[in-house]
């Protein structure tokens, strides 16, 4: 579904581990970390993105509006979750390893072909 302004903010595995690891190794308790990449991006970006990837047609965008959601995902969807990662990097020195969707989808197609 496409929502125009939306986007979210993601992040990849590996890239938890390393904020927890350096969490773990520069202990400050109480303080909250924004755990995500680099780009927030619209939703429809990112599977347009991982279905070229994959050689595959990117799917139909279907209005907000339109989209059949349980209301809960409908929920979740009505706003943007756009984070700052300025703290884990700043404070806990994480230099993310996917700082962008298309880094990480890549990565992950990757690695699923050479096995």
């Amino acid at each position: 579904f496409v929502k125009p302004g939306q986007v979210f903010s993601r992040i990849h595995v590996e890239d938890i581990a390393s904020v927890l690891e350096a969490s773990v190794a520069q202990p400050n308790p109480g303080a909250i970390y924004n755990v995500c990449d680099d780009y927030p991006a619209p939703p429809q970006d990112v599977l347009g993105h991982a279905a070229e990837l994959l050689g595959l047609p990117v799917p139909a965008e279907v209005p907000f509006d339109e989209a059949g959601m349980t209301p809960m995902a409908r929920s979740f969807y009505s706003d943007s979750k756009r984070v700052r990662n300025t703290r884990i990097k700043e404070e806990l020195g994480v230099v993310l390893k996917y700082p962008n969707y298309r880094d990480a989808l890549k990565a992950m197609l990757d690695e699923e072909t050479a096995t």
